[in-house]
């Protein structure tokens, strides 16, 4: 069995496969003042209430845009899976071509995305990722990975509007109905999520411009959002094909399908 683990800003996401199947997954808080012994016992309690078994674990594999918590969770495998994970990082076989000006910027969760979505929807794709931010990745039919865009996550410009204002109150993301609104919580509703949907249909459009200018395309490019909000999302911009929650965990297991034979050629376990 295969341990995924998909760190963002906000909440660590985590997978386990059997032979290429997720067979559970669970989301926890990012910390990055816990200690791997603190998640260590977090995940076994996980793993018992699932019925599974530390022992099951084969082999790990980790992408974080949390440059601290990559050592947390490194010895944390090291210590409670005795495997030495794969780091989704520079050297990492992905099968995209990164166009990127320089690769090594690009987020983990980014290209972990690209390649789930260019395997299971083939290319040209338009990736929106709904998390701390949002983030639109655009990917040829060549599996080139052309760049993108990285907006304010709705939490972000949530709490921006709470902290930085005197009288607006903090608020559910959800929608209003309706963008005459009568109180000062449905206004912001309002404008935080039409703001947002709005904000998609644009940027989207106009990637959609921009690679039938740039590259060949034999199709429309394919939307596909992932990430928590996504769905808040979907309901109001027209231009998401799919919604795909389980992109990046799917992404780390292609990942490491591509990667395990020569992991273990170097080191299987860590004694």
């Amino acid at each position: 069995m295969l341990l995924a683990f998909d760190v963002g800003n906000s909440n660590i996401v985590l997978g386990v496969f059997d032979e290429g199947k997720l067979l559970t997954n669970w989301r926890l808080e990012t910390d990055t003042s816990k200690s791997a012994d603190e998640y260590g016992m977090i995940i076994n309690q996980l793993f018992i209430y699932e019925g599974l078994a530390v022992s099951d674990i084969e082999d790990v594999i980790i992408s974080t845009v949390v440059p601290s918590m990559l050592f947390t969770l490194q010895h944390l495998s090291t210590k409670y899976f005795n495997r030495r994970a794969i780091v989704i990082e520079a050297g990492v076989k992905t099968g995209l071509i990164i166009k990127y000006d320089n690769p090594k910027q690009v987020g983990a969760d980014r290209i972990v995305n690209a390649v789930a979505a260019y395997a299971k929807y083939g290319g040209p794709l338009i990736i929106i990722d709904f998390g701390t931010a949002t983030t639109f990745c655009a990917v040829s039919e060549k599996a080139e990975y052309l760049g993108g865009t990285i907006a304010p996550g709705l939490k972000i410009s949530s709490e921006a509007l709470f902290e930085k204002t005197s009288k607006l109150p903090k608020v559910e993301l959800e929608e209003p109905g309706h963008t005459i609104c009568r109180n000062t919580i449905q206004s912001m509703q309002s404008g935080l999520v039409y703001g947002h949907m709005g904000m998609v249909e644009f940027v989207v459009n106009k990637m959609k411009k921009e690679l039938k200018e740039t590259v060949e395309c034999s199709r429309d490019p394919i939307v596909v959002a992932t990430g928590g909000l996504a769905t808040l999302i979907d309901k109001g911009a027209a231009c998401i094909d799919y919604v795909d929650k389980m992109l990046t965990l799917e992404g780390l297991e292609i990942i490491y399908e591509k990667n395990k034979k020569e992991k273990r050629k170097k080191c299987t376990n860590v004694k």
